[in-house]
């Protein structure tokens, strides 16, 4: 990281939780909190709320907005980077469509803003502080609810022509498959997400396959979460094994794409799927050696993730003072 004059304050906004954090010149992170979205509460509830947060944090740390190089937000959508723009929202943020939140957010705090996609940050905060840390071709998938995804090429973070690079989770799999929330047919999404998972167990359970989940879950399907498959599949439990098994499938080729396309020498799995560990990632690691061209595939090595939920801060804040130094 070259250092810079003056820390940046750096924002994750998810469906749940917004995390924001001050990083100083050096990048390091010196203080972090980490507050409810509520989303539900409307767009302008929740701004505040980041408002108040990022005041919080200047007050505690006894700096004021001129002392701050730029205010830096990794927020889930589809995002126009080059204008701070939300175009295409995540579900867990109705009424974000075409929010326009970096000028927003510079106009209350007289602070530069800038927002980036979300996975595009955590990319960027794996490459720079985390597991990818000197890796110059990069790519990441972010599993959870949804699964999204981010691209560093020659050591910088690719957005393409409007910010909506790496949107992995939306590749067709399935020409004939579900129908995404997205509107297209057959995403990945649909096949390898924590909400896919679910979903195919719920499927099997209803087509009366047995299984511990219904002890489990004390025969309320509602209850029945990734974490609990998880759980299931950790003891010996048959349909939740089958199931990781398929979702471990579906990931493995949207990884043999991806591979093939940017030939990465690195793909990063991130997001809250990644606790399943090598279950999840060694079969697409396996078919990303078998399927992939081999001149990409002995260059790519499948890992999970080392910044956690840490992952899209330390990506807005290295966002943040690339652009700041370029200027």
């Amino acid at each position: 990281m070259v250092k810079n004059s003056k820390p940046v304050i750096a924002v994750d906004i998810g469906g749940t939780k917004i995390s924001t954090a001050l990083f100083s010149a050096d990048g390091k992170m010196r203080a972090n909190t980490v507050c409810p979205t509520s989303a539900s509460e409307g767009v302008n509830a929740v701004i505040e709320r980041l408002l108040t947060v990022i005041e919080d944090i200047l007050t505690q740390n006894k700096l004021t907005p001129p002392k701050i190089d730029a205010i830096s937000i990794a927020c889930a959508g589809g995002i126009n980077t080059a204008k701070g723009i939300v175009v295409t929202p995540s579900p867990h943020l109705p009424g974000w469509t075409g929010l326009p939140l970096a000028a927003i957010i510079k106009k209350k705090t007289g602070v530069v803003t800038y927002v980036l996609n979300d996975a595009s940050a955590a990319a960027l905060g794996e490459q720079r502080f985390g597991v990818g840390k000197g890796v110059k071709n990069l790519v990441l998938f972010t599993v959870g609810t949804g699964i999204g995804g981010g691209i560093i090429t020659d050591g910088k973070l690719y957005l393409g022509a409007r910010g909506g690079a790496g949107e992995f989770g939306h590749m067709t799999v399935e020409t004939q498959g579900l129908k995404c929330g997205c509107g297209n047919i057959g995403c990945l999404e649909m096949y390898a997400s924590g909400t896919a998972l679910v979903n195919d167990v719920l499927g099997r359970l209803r087509s009366g396959q047995k299984s511990s989940l219904l002890d489990m879950a004390k025969g309320d399907l509602t209850k029945i979460t990734a974490k609990i498959v998880d759980d299931a599949a950790r003891r010996d439990d048959k349909l939740a094994q089958e199931a990781i098994v398929q979702m471990a499938y579906y990931l493995g080729v949207g990884m043999v794409n991806v591979v093939n396309i940017f030939n990465p020498e690195m793909v990063v799995i991130s997001g809250g799927m990644a606790a399943l560990g090598e279950v999840l990632i060694a079969p697409g690691r396996m078919m990303v050696e078998k399927r992939s061209f081999s001149i990409n595939a002995q260059a790519a090595r499948v890992v999970i993730g080392s910044l956690g939920n840490e992952a899209g801060v330390y990506g807005a804040a290295a966002y943040a003072f690339d652009v700041r130094r370029a200027k």
